[in-house]
């Protein structure tokens, strides 16, 4: 509200003394002519009136920080979801050893992807003195009944650790679980995650062999790679796993809610040939000291690739690691990297990296 005082002059009054007069306008209203008594009396209320309509305007408040061009406000159903079970962190119970050590939700996740590697890296990174990694994959954020059991549920299912450590949890049915990202930011926004990707068609390949052994084991028949992969003559683009491998559709979901900074992706191609060099950007990228060296490694012939040496204790991968792929006709091998050129130039673009894949 502009008040305007444009002209003043002198009016004599009857007692033939002459008081000073204002002329005021208010934006562009004019009022009159008012006395200097009048006049304060006048600029006060135009203040107080002034001062309410301020205080009575509404804030705008951005419902959460931007963290990505392409970011998305959280819906708040699904707040409302996780904190029925947990309303704030000072409500948890938390669980101390007499030791000193105890429960915390995870700094770090491994977010996928599967048959990626994600096994063999959570062993390498646990060679580190300050992580503590969760056993088994505890399939928080992706299994509805699990996540339903709210944050203290999640907390209990982790290691107890150490306040300079990093606690970890993997489970790499996250990267393609398209409620995740936004469920993980709810829990922390400045999580760190790694991701861990290797050649789209050997990571098919590898997830129809994962699936057809464990049939094997359970006296199931299962179709052979060729039934799978082909339908109607054609690449059968509906097969989950050729979706799991379509990592620029998963990544853009995660960058709405994560900005590129805080996912740190493990090329899983070079883990396999060459580990320690891998280790040493996950170690930099999670603000470690450096612990893990080349001795940490050695090559097992028999099994055909890397295990490790932790305090002159030797240790490999479960024998269900590096299973030989089945025998696949050319042709259709050269089918499955003709269908994923362009989602990968569309992935390597999106990260501002590329890898050697087909």
């Amino acid at each position: 509200m502009g008040v305007t005082f444009l002209l003043e002059k002198y009016a004599q009054q009857k007692n033939h003394k002459f008081q000073r007069l204002f002329y005021v306008e208010i934006a562009t209203y004019p009022i009159t002519w008012l006395s200097e008594t009048r006049l304060r009396t006048f600029a006060m209320a135009a203040f107080l009136l002034g001062a309410v309509l301020l205080i009575a305007q509404p804030h705008i408040v951005p419902s959460r920080p931007a963290v990505h061009p392409k970011a998305e406000a959280p819906s708040q159903s699904v707040q409302k979801e996780l904190l029925k079970k947990t309303s704030l962190k000072n409500d948890f119970k938390e669980n101390i050893h007499s030791n000193g050590s105890r429960q915390q939700l995870p700094q770090t996740i491994i977010i996928g992807v599967r048959k990626g590697g994600t096994r063999a890296l959570l062993e390498m990174l646990s060679l580190h003195p300050n992580i503590a990694a969760a056993e088994s994959e505890v399939h928080f954020f992706d299994w509805e009944d699990h996540y339903g059991n709210g944050l203290q549920w999640y907390m209990n299912q982790m290691p107890f650790s150490y306040p300079r450590q990093i606690t970890v949890e993997k489970t790499p049915a996250y990267f393609t679980s398209p409620k995740v990202p936004e469920r993980v930011y709810n829990m922390n926004e400045s999580i760190r995650l790694l991701l861990i990707l290797r050649d789209p068609s050997e990571r098919v390949l590898s997830d129809y062999t994962q699936v057809f052994y464990n049939h094997v084991q359970k006296h199931k028949p299962y179709p052979s790679i060729e039934q799978v992969l082909i339908k109607d003559g054609e690449l059968n683009v509906d097969y989950k796993a050729i979706n799991r491998s379509l990592y620029y559709i998963h990544m853009e979901n995660w960058l709405k809610y994560f900005p590129l900074g805080h996912i740190h992706i493990v090329d899983g191609d070079k883990l396999i040939k060459d580990p320690f060099p891998e280790i040493e950007k996950v170690e930099r990228f999670l603000r470690l000291s450096p612990q893990i060296n080349a001795s940490n490694f050695y090559f097992n012939k028999t099994k055909g690739f890397y295990c490790l040496r932790d305090s002159g204790r030797e240790r490999c991968l479960h024998e269900s690691k590096g299973r030989a792929h089945p025998q696949i006709d050319s042709r259709l091998l050269d089918k499955l990297h003709e269908y994923f050129h362009e989602p990968n130039r569309k992935f390597f673009e999106l990260v501002g990296r590329t890898f050697d894949w087909h």
